[in-house]
């Protein structure tokens, strides 16, 4: 991608409703502009075919070939083949492995809000620039604990919430002064095996420190993180957190 040009995005969904919907989102996303949204996966191949596409949002579920064949096709084009970020209500275990297989940028669950999509493409908007747009690198986007969480659930699994046995502490209600939107972006930040710092979590999700520090307490009161400390020279410890893995089943 040329340095201060937008990224060029077609919308790929088979009901009309969404498609118009989520169009509307990349439409108000900085740095990105609609090409297109199609309806079909036939559609959306010609376009990749075209070019002039960097970044596809595709549905898995399409009513003529499948969301699958659409991402294989698009690979045929090498180095010319655009980006793709799966959105999609489809969370078996098979999907997201056909779609993991197919070097996606990202998975996420319908039905989502604009803040979840725009959180996700200023995250893609990010990496995009540090690859320079380079299709060769496109083996690194998923970190580690989203891939773990994608092949367990689907999406973001927490353990129990204090006080409420069996229920998923996403499911019960949230404290004052913790957004869902918000909690969903530190989530998707944190990894099961590498841990980060507070400060580090807070750039990543564009974040103040007292904001990063507010989430990461809420998330080890329900025990969805771990903690630990890395001790220097000098100084305090640094406190890390690391992502509760997903259990195994």
């Amino acid at each position: 991608m040329t340095a201060g040009r937008e990224i060029r995005v077609l919308v790929v969904d088979d009901d009309a409703g969404a498609r118009a919907l989520h169009a509307r989102f990349v439409g108000d996303a900085a740095g990105f502009t609609l090409v297109a949204a199609v309806g079909t996966g036939r559609a959306a191949v010609a376009h990749g075919l075209h070019g002039g596409i960097d970044l596809v949002l595709l549905d898995m579920r399409l009513p003529d070939i499948s969301g699958v064949e659409v991402l294989n096709r698009l690979r045929t084009l090498g180095a010319h083949s655009p980006d793709v970020l799966v959105i999609s209500s489809s969370q078996d275990r098979v999907t997201v492995r056909q779609a993991l297989a197919g070097q996606v940028v990202g998975y996420l669950v319908k039905p989502f809000t604009a803040d979840a999509l725009h959180a996700r493409l200023a995250a893609y908007r990010a990496e995009h620039r540090a690859r320079g747009g380079d299709a060769s690198a496109r083996d690194l986007p998923l970190g580690q604990g989203e891939i773990d969480r994608l092949l367990s659930t689907g999406r973001i699994a927490l353990p129990a919430a204090p006080g409420m046995p069996g229920t998923p502490a996403t499911a019960a209600p949230l404290p004052k002064g913790i957004s869902s939107v918000t909690l969903d972006r530190v989530l998707a930040a944190l990894d099961p095996v590498t841990p980060t710092t507070v400060a580090a979590l807070a750039v990543q999700c564009a974040i103040s420190v007292p904001t990063a520090r507010r989430y990461l307490d809420h998330l080890v009161e329900v025990g969805a993180i771990d903690l630990a400390h890395r001790y220097g020279k000098r100084g305090r410890p640094e406190v890390l957190y690391r992502l509760v893995p997903p259990p195994q089943g």
